[in-house]
């Protein structure tokens, strides 16, 4: 028995449901944001009953708008593992390969067991859940970890579709087009969604974007830097200086060759994954077309005009990426301490002379250096405002009135072009500061309802904020 479209819809992105990270022996601070002490399965739970008595008592279509597992925050791996875990993974979380994929979900199942029996709760009561895939679970297009999901809801085999993933958008009630929207965001598109994987050394891994990479390979290992929140990790060089000291300088004094050997590692498999060619088959391109447009209710026309309007990633202009590493700079002192040394050895030999005299360079490149920095910027930070153009032709494809995304952990309501725009903002563990005491704007969510107005037809859109 196929259930009706529901007439009530929430959306809610951007939880990142993670591992919780075990309290350091020694520093109280490490990842605090990332602890137990900051799970809101409890009010996960209460939100879900929120939106049903807010229904009336009838089916409310739940849609997880994308980033919500994290799994490049997962650093755990097994013990005994039946695979080979490199030593880079035991530090920076393990390769998204299938089998440590489904690793990572179990991982985060197992920490987050009230979230999931409430959504279950929430399923059997005749409701629905669709996830939409964002760029922090790419690792959900394995179809086996899907799987470990439908298996702790109880349906795994679900003719009804109350549990359906897709690949990075989904149509509710034939008015609004419900994307991530990493899509439009060069820093953490995903390439190919219709064929996110690429074989890798003999394996079949998910292609990962710039942004999540720099999660990975940086993030992880600096203990202090809130992924959630991008004031604590985009700072000018007087700010890092400043953070360093009053925070890392004990716990982390080789900070700078962290950051230099994880941005070397980040800038390298971007290069080289974005040369892959992704695991596919030319001749069932179309079949492949279909079965995303059945997830998400509409034709094959619509998924390849929406993916046609992806942006390229950020690796078709490396010399962006080298300055949002600070690799630049990193190039620019190394080159000038090359040269005024191999100045002041040349000198030396003819003239004997003090070390000393290699302050009088370093007080000339200094100025310019300084100047240089000041005037390089992050433009990770543009794509968080909304792209007019794209969010017009997007429901132009989609042939709706409404679009809403996640992504950016921006609540947005306005009108663009004569398209209804929402983004449902976030509920992950975003703070302003380190010791977690200066929360940002959270669990937000846009919902949707008929229209009981007289002179208004079909369903309208709210944007809200949920408090248990």
């Amino acid at each position: 028995m196929f259930h009706k479209q529901p007439q009530h819809t929430a959306i809610i992105s951007d939880l990142h449901l993670t591992e919780a990270e075990p309290p350091h022996p020694k520093y109280k601070l490490w990842k605090k944001y990332k602890t137990a002490e900051f799970f809101f399965d409890n009010v996960f739970e209460s939100f879900l009953a929120h939106i049903v008595e807010k229904s009336g008592g009838e089916p409310v279509e739940l849609i997880l708008n994308g980033d919500i597992f994290d799994f490049d925050s997962v650093t755990a791996y097994p013990k005994t593992p039946p695979y080979r875990v490199s030593e880079l993974e035991k530090t920076r979380g393990l390769y998204p390969q299938e089998e440590k994929s489904r690793y990572k979900m179990k991982k985060i199942i197992a920490d987050h067991q009230l979230w999931f029996a409430a959504l279950k709760d929430f399923v059997d009561k005749g409701n629905t859940a669709v996830f939409i895939i964002g760029n922090h679970d790419l690792e959900l297009h394995f179809e086996s970890v899907q799987e470990l999901i439908r298996q702790e809801l109880g349906y795994e085999n679900d003719i009804n579709e109350q549990v359906r993933f897709c690949e990075w958008f989904y149509i509710s009630g034939k008015d609004t087009l419900v994307e991530h929207g990493n899509q439009y965001d060069p820093y953490c598109v995903c390439q190919n969604p219709m064929y996110p994987f690429v074989r890798k050394w003999h394996r079949k891994e998910v292609r990962i974007p710039f942004g999540n990479l720099a999660t990975r390979y940086l993030i992880n290992v600096m203990g202090y830097f809130n992924p959630h929140s991008e004031q604590n990790f985009i700072m000018s060089g007087f700010e890092y200086l400043r953070f360093f000291f009053k925070y890392m300088a004990r716990s982390q004094p080789f900070i700078i060759w962290t950051w230099f050997w994880g941005s070397i590692l980040i800038l390298t498999q971007t290069f080289v994954d974005r040369f892959l060619n992704p695991v596919m088959d030319p001749m069932t391109v179309e079949l492949r077309a279909e079965e995303i447009a059945h997830k998400a209710k509409t034709t094959p026309g619509v998924v390849r005009q929406l993916n046609s309007l992806r942006v390229s990633p950020a690796t078709s202009a490396p010399w962006k990426l080298v300055r949002e590493l600070w690799l630049d700079r990193a190039f620019i002192i190394l080159i000038a301490l090359v040269l005024m040394f191999s100045a002041y050895e040349f000198i030396d030999d003819f003239f004997p002379m003090s070390p000393l005299w290699l302050l009088l360079p370093a007080l000339f490149f200094l100025p310019p250096f300084i100047f240089y920095a000041k005037s390089v910027g992050s433009e990770v930070g543009e794509f968080k405002e909304p792209q007019e153009p794209v969010i017009m032709m997007s429901a132009l494809a989609a042939q709706v009135s409404r679009v809403v995304y996640g992504h950016t952990h921006i609540k947005r309501h306005e009108i663009i072009g004569g398209v209804e725009h929402l983004n449902s903002g976030t509920w992950s563990p975003a703070f302003l500061n380190v010791e977690c005491t200066e929360a940002i704007d959270q669990k937000t969510y846009v919902w949707i309802e008929p229209c009981e107005e007289k002179d208004r037809a079909g369903r309208r859109a709210l944007l809200l904020s949920y408090e248990s």
